[in-house]
Formats: C-alpha cells, sequence, structure tokens
C-alpha cells in the first residue's frame, strides 16, 4: 500500500473504500465488481486532476517521498554489469555517494550518484544522502578515471545537501564540493546528470556540473530547502509553501530558465506509483543523452558545458 501524502487526502478515502468493498465481498457472496470498478475509476481521474496541479511544495513533498525509487534501484533497472568503486584513497568511503563502471543501452559509463536508503537502517548507513567531503572526493576520483578511459559520467542526484556536521567541515566540507564541481566541468567526456528527486545546494551541483541535465517531472532542484529559505527570510519554517513558489524549483521553471535542459515524464501519481516504468523511462532518457553527446569530442564537450554554464542568469 502507497503511503499518501496530505494533499491526497480524498484519494486515500477512495482507495479506503474500495479497500472496505472488497473486504465485504469475500466476507459474503456479494458481487460488488461494478462498484469497485466505478470507484477505481474515480479513484484514477482524481489522482491524475491532483498531480496535474501540484503546487511547488506539493512537488517538494513527492519530491521526498520515502517509496521513490533510489539510485541503487536505477542501477538494477537499466545498469548492467555493474561494478561499484569505493573510497576517496585519502580518508574512508562514504556511502551517501556510490559509484562505478557499468553499460547503459550497451555503452560503458561511469555511474556515480547519492543513496538515501529505503529504510531506517539503510538510511543510518547512507546517512540520508547527505555526503561528507571523503564521498565528493571519491566522486572526483570516479570522475578522473572515466575520464582516463574516455567513458562518460551518468550522474544520479538525490540529496537535500552536503552533510553540514562539524567533522565535515573539519575535513574540508566546502573545498571538497568546489573541487567536485570543478572536476565535472573539467571532463572531455560526456558528463550527463539526472536529477530524480532532490537536487539540494552545493552538495547536488557538486555531481550536476553536466553537459545535459535531465530532470524528473516531480523532482525539485534548488539552492537550499523551502524550509531552510523561509528560516531565513521569515524566521520561521511555517512559511515553506510560500518559499518553494518563490524559489522557482520544480523542472517546468527550472526548464524556462535554463537551468536544465530535459524534464522526464513521471507515471500518473510520482515515480513511486509505478517505478519500473519511471526507471525504464529515465533509462531510455540517459541513453539518448549519451548517444547524441558521443558524437562531440573533447575540446567540444568542455566548451559547451562553459557557455552553458556562463548563460545561467
Amino acid at each position: 500500500m502507497v503511503a499518501f501524502l496530505d494533499f491526497e487526502k480524498p484519494v486515500a478515502e477512495l482507495q479506503g473504500r474500495i479497500a472496505e468493498l472488497r473486504e465485504t465481498a469475500e466476507a459474503g457472496s456479494i458481487d460488488i465488481a461494478a462498484e469497485v470498478a466505478k470507484l477505481e475509476a474515480k479513484s484514477e481521474r482524481l489522482l491524475r486532476d491532483t498531480y496535474a496541479k501540484l503546487t511547488p511544495w506539493q512537488k517538494t513533498q513527492v519530491a521526498r517521498h520515502p517509496e521513490r525509487p533510489h539510485l541503487k534501484d536505477y542501477v538494477a533497472g537499466f545498469v548492467i554489469d555493474f561494478m561499484p568503486l569505493a573510497g576517496d584513497r585519502a580518508f574512508a568511503d562514504d556511502k551517501a555517494i556510490i559509484g562505478g563502471f557499468g553499460r547503459i543501452g550497451g555503452r560503458r559509463v561511469m555511474v556515480i550518484g547519492h543513496e538515501k536508503g529505503e529504510d531506517t537502517a539503510s538510511r543510518l548507513r547512507h546517512n540520508f544522502g547527505m555526503a561528507k567531503p571523503e564521498g565528493y572526493r571519491k566522486a572526483i576520483r570516479l570522475m578522473q578515471l572515466a575520464d582516463r578511459f574516455g567513458l562518460p559520467v551518468v550522474s544520479l542526484v538525490d540529496t537535500s545537501g552536503a552533510f553540514p556536521g562539524v567533522q565535515a567541515e573539519e575535513r574540508g566540507q566546502a573545498e571538497a564540493i568546489a573541487r567536485s564541481t570543478e572536476a565535472c566541468l573539467a571532463l572531455g567526456v560526456p558528463v550527463v546528470t539526472a536529477i530524480v528527486g532532490e537536487g539540494g545546494s552545493g552538495g547536488a551541483v557538486a555531481l550536476a556540473a553536466a553537459n545535459r541535465v535531465l530532470m524528473f517531472e516531480h523532482a525539485v532542484y534548488s539552492v537550499i530547502s523551502p524550509e531552510g529559505c523561509a528560516s531565513i527570510l521569515w524566521r520561521t519554517g511555517d512559511k515553506a509553501a510560500e518559499a518553494a513558489e518563490a524559489m522557482k524549483i520544480t523542472a517546468a521553471d527550472l526548464k524556462r530558465l535554463n537551468v536544465i535542459d530535459r524534464i522526464v515524464q513521471e507515471p500518473v501519481g510520482g515515480a513511486h506509483r509505478d517505478r519500473a516504468a519511471a526507471i525504464a523511462s529515465l533509462g531510455t532518457a540517459l541513453g539518448e543523452e549519451l548517444n547524441e553527446l558521443s558524437k562531440d569530442g573533447p575540446d567540444s564537450l568542455r566548451a559547451a558545458r562553459r557557455a552553458k554554464y556562463l548563460a545561467i542568469g
């Protein structure tokens, strides 16, 4: 059973009514097939109408849904022969960022991305996708390895931001993020990024300074969370919805502002409602972008990346 968000209560009520009718039918000999079909059609229509007019704050809630696919799901879905590589060769292996060799659409690539985890234990193990300096230094190592062997880099971004703890700051968090961003821009191979959930602050940009930036329909991408913005501007997180509206964090807004290049459509009701379809859709989009960028040489890729980011704003 999918966990419903606050704004999905009418849909949840209909689904609850459908479940009750089915239990009634199982307990007796009443034929309620027609009534169930009618309610299911109404529920699907209501879900479609709701998701057609989501506010930026509601999209933020969808992007954070705990049942959305995560990096490991995408790797299992469309990356063949994935070989994970660990460690930054300096301090530790940060499990908030996972990377390694693999194949997408028959093409050898380096895949790097944030992993949030799927339950309490794995979320703690992956630090909720909030990387520390060693995570970004691992990403740098893997990007440079890909560059050495002429392999495209595919990054999947899903983080509320880099880890803000004291130990991370002591080990050079800001410098590591800046170096990772610099490494992205310097690569002589194609770099394709997909914002699959949350794209938060420099922790996201460090893996997303790419030739092509894709974004799921209900993902969000911003310099700070709506709650953080509201806390700074109004000294309260209660105005997060207002902040989300003003910040232009949705895929449609960012496509219009040329911050991203392509919107990947999600199944009705979000990627968490049909994970297989969402994963397949992203895999197809990434394959198409890699095929297009494979025509360009190192100098052309670097120049296009530079022009892209200098033109923003």
